[in-house]
């Protein structure tokens, strides 16, 4: 099974480039975010011809998530468990009734600048009740992927220049520990385990040519219940999405699992 995640940074103005991608990666199930759009808004009618299932979780003009799958899904969440009063849609988890099921969550976690400040303060207590969710479906013993946009570069080796991300929000030391005590709750970094080599990025912005001098950051993840990280047969970061027409800043990024 691949499974695919991309921040695709508006499905409705990049609906061209995210079918064109589909079609020839031909990914089992792609966790989308910045999806912009509400659920009534989303291109339903063109994916569902590429052969997809899908489910959404969306908001008007920002964030929003959603999962495409080829097939059946269930068990579906919308909204991360614990934030009362949370009316951004960034988390959605689904039940892949494949053969051998998984259990996938496409999340989209806040970016937290300014910081310091009640931006990066949600930032954090989003973190903490990610980890409190994720303590939950450990527990499940499945399959579980938790795959999205995390606004988080993991170490010194996930940036072209940590000198220049110091004092932003997705390298701070305190955003930094929180996604290594999610790890270790049991979770395995697809990534690490798969491929580890340093310096492959996912998203170049679109400012300062960034992409053609490859300053780019590694901040989209797939984490792993011990079930899944068991099944993982390798990763890809398809890089050439950059330079699609009219690309997302970020470029999708698949695992794939044996049955």
């Amino acid at each position: 099974m691949k499974i695919a995640t991309w921040n695709v940074n508006s499905v409705k103005a990049r609906i061209g480039t995210v079918m064109d991608w589909l079609k020839e990666a031909a990914p089992d199930v792609a966790c989308l975010q910045e999806i912009k759009t509400t659920d009534e808004g989303f291109p339903r009618m063109e994916l569902e011809d590429l052969g997809y299932n899908i489910e959404t979780h969306g908001q008007k003009s920002y964030n929003g998530v959603a999962i495409l799958s080829k097939f059946p899904m269930s068990d579906v969440t919308r909204g991360l468990p614990g934030g009362d009063g949370d009316d951004q849609a960034r988390y959605i988890e689904a039940l892949i009734e494949a053969d051998t099921p998984v259990r996938v969550a496409s999340i989209y976690l806040p970016n937290g600048n300014p910081a310091p400040g009640p931006k990066y303060d949600y930032k954090l207590d989003w973190m903490d009740r990610l980890a409190a969710h994720a303590r939950e479906l450990l527990a499940l013993e499945e399959r579980l992927v938790l795959a999205g946009d995390y606004n988080v570069i993991p170490t010194e080796d996930d940036v072209h220049d940590p000198a220049v991300w110091a004092d932003d929000a997705l390298f701070l030391p305190a955003t930094r520990a929180k996604y290594h005590a999610l790890l270790n709750l049991g979770l395995t970094s697809a990534y690490e385990q798969a491929d580890g080599r340093p310096h492959q990025y996912t998203f170049w912005d679109y400012q300062g040519g960034a992409w053609p001098k490859n300053h780019g950051i590694r901040i989209d993840h797939h984490l792993l219940s011990a079930e899944a990280a068991d099944a993982l047969s390798g990763i890809t970061i398809h890089k050439d999405a950059r330079s699609m027409d009219k690309p997302s800043d970020h470029v999708p990024v698949v695992i794939e699992l044996r049955d």
